[in-house]
C-alpha cells in the first residue's frame, strides 16, 4: 500500500509506481492519489500513463477512471511492440513516457510507442530534455533510445506528437556522474509559435549578455504547433554530460524576465560545479536502480526527488541514497 500524499503528494507517485510495479512485478495500491493537489485523483494525464502501462504488461486494475482517488495493479507479463497512446489533452507525453519506459527497456523485444499530447508545457521534461539530455544517458546504461519529434504541443492547446523507440537489454549497465567540464560550453534556443520571432530574439539577447554566451550558439526557431507557445532553453554542454534549462513565456512575463529567470538557473547551476540538475537528477534514479549500483552529484535534492527515492526504495533491496558532500553539492547513491 502506498500513500498518495506521501511526500510531494503529486503524480512522480502513481509514475515511479506503476513503472517498478510493472519491473519487479509486484502488485501496487495507491491510495489518496494526488492528495496535494488543487484537483486531487488522476488526471487524464496519469489515467492515460496507468492504462498504457496495462496494455504493455496485461496487467489486472481497478480505479482506473477520471478523478479515482485510488488505484490497484496487478502487472502480467511485459510485452514490447507498437504502441499509439493519446493523452487528449496538453498533458505531458515525457512523463507517460518515463512511466512506460522502465519497462519497456528490459522487455523480451523492441518497442515503437507514439505519444500525443503536450511536449513542452511547464512542470514536466520537455522533449529537447529527453533527447538531448537523458536519452545519451539511457544509450550508455545498455538500452538504445531513439526520440523523434513529429509536432510540438504547447500548453494548452497540446497536440504534440513524439515517438520513442526502445531497443532493450538484458542488463542495465552502471553509470557514475561525479566530475565536470572546467568550462562547459553554453548555447541557446528559444521556440516560437503563433508569436513574434522578435519575442525569442529579445529573450536570447538578454541571456546571452547575462551568461556571455556567443552570437552564434544562440538560435531563435520558428516551429508549428496546434496553439500558441514559447519556449527558451539553454544548454550546458560537457564532454560526457549535457544539461538543459527551460523557461516559458506567459502573458503578462517579458521576454527580458523570462531570460533573466533562465539565466538564474543556469548560474546557480554552473556555481554548484556539479555534472546532474535537480530535474535530471529525478530521471536517473530509476535507470541506476535497475542497474543495481551508480551515481552522481547535484545539488540539494528537491521534495519531489526525495518523494521518487522513498518509493523506490519500497520496491528494491538497495542502499540508495542522498549525501550532502558540501554546501552545494550532494551525491546520490545506489550502493
Amino acid at each position: 500500500m502506498i500513500d498518495g500524499a506521501l511526500g510531494e503528494g503529486g503524480g512522480q507517485i502513481i509514475r515511479t509506481s506503476l513503472a517498478l510495479s510493472m519491473v519487479t512485478g509486484r502488485p501496487v495500491r495507491i491510495h489518496r492519489i494526488r492528495a496535494k493537489r488543487k484537483k486531487p485523483g488522476l488526471l487524464r494525464q496519469h489515467l492515460t500513463a496507468l492504462n498504457a502501462a496495462v496494455e504493455i504488461c496485461n496487467a489486472e486494475v481497478s480505479g482506473n477512471e477520471l478523478g479515482s482517488g485510488a488505484l490497484t495493479f496487478r502487472p502480467g507479463a511485459i510485452r514490447g511492440g507498437n504502441y499509439t497512446f493519446r493523452i487528449g489533452t496538453a498533458g505531458s507525453t515525457s512523463l507517460v513516457l518515463q512511466t512506460l519506459l522502465p519497462a519497456l527497456m528490459v522487455a523480451d523485444e523492441p518497442s515503437e510507442i507514439v505519444i500525443e499530447g503536450g511536449t513542452h508545457n511547464p512542470f514536466s521534461p520537455p522533449f529537447t530534455f529527453l533527447e538531448k539530455v537523458f536519452a545519451p544517458l539511457i544509450n550508455r546504461m545498455g538500452p538504445a533510445l531513439e526520440l523523434k519529434l513529429e509536432q510540438h504541443g504547447f500548453y494548452p492547446a497540446g497536440g504534440g506528437r513524439m515517438i520513442a523507440q526502445i531497443n532493450p537489454c538484458r542488463k542495465m549497465q552502471h553509470l557514475n556522474l561525479m566530475g565536470r567540464t572546467p568550462h562547459p560550453e553554453l548555447s541557446a534556443t528559444a521556440l516560437c509559435c503563433g508569436i513574434p520571432e522578435t519575442v525569442g530574439e529579445r529573450e536570447l539577447k538578454k541571456l546571452g549578455s547575462i551568461l556571455d554566451i556567443p552570437k552564434e550558439q544562440l538560435m531563435a526557431q520558428r516551429v508549428k504547433a496546434n496553439g500558441a507557445g514559447n519556449a527558451l532553453m539553454c544548454a550546458v554542454s560537457e564532454e560526457n554530460i549535457t544539461e538543459l534549462f527551460t523557461e516559458y513565456g506567459e502573458r503578462g512575463v517579458t521576454a527580458e524576465q523570462v531570460a533573466i529567470k533562465l539565466a538564474r538557473e543556469v548560474k546557480e547551476h554552473l556555481n554548484a560545479d556539479v555534472p546532474v540538475g535537480p530535474h535530471l537528477a529525478d530521471q536517473l534514479m530509476i535507470p541506476m536502480a535497475m542497474a543495481g549500483a551508480g551515481s552522481f552529484r547535484t545539488t540539494a535534492p528537491t521534495l519531489h526527488s526525495t518523494t521518487n527515492l522513498e518509493i523506490i526504495n519500497r520496491f528494491y533491496d538497495h542502499n540508495m541514497l542522498f549525501e550532502q558532500e558540501s554546501e552545494l553539492v550532494w551525491r546520490f547513491e545506489v550502493r
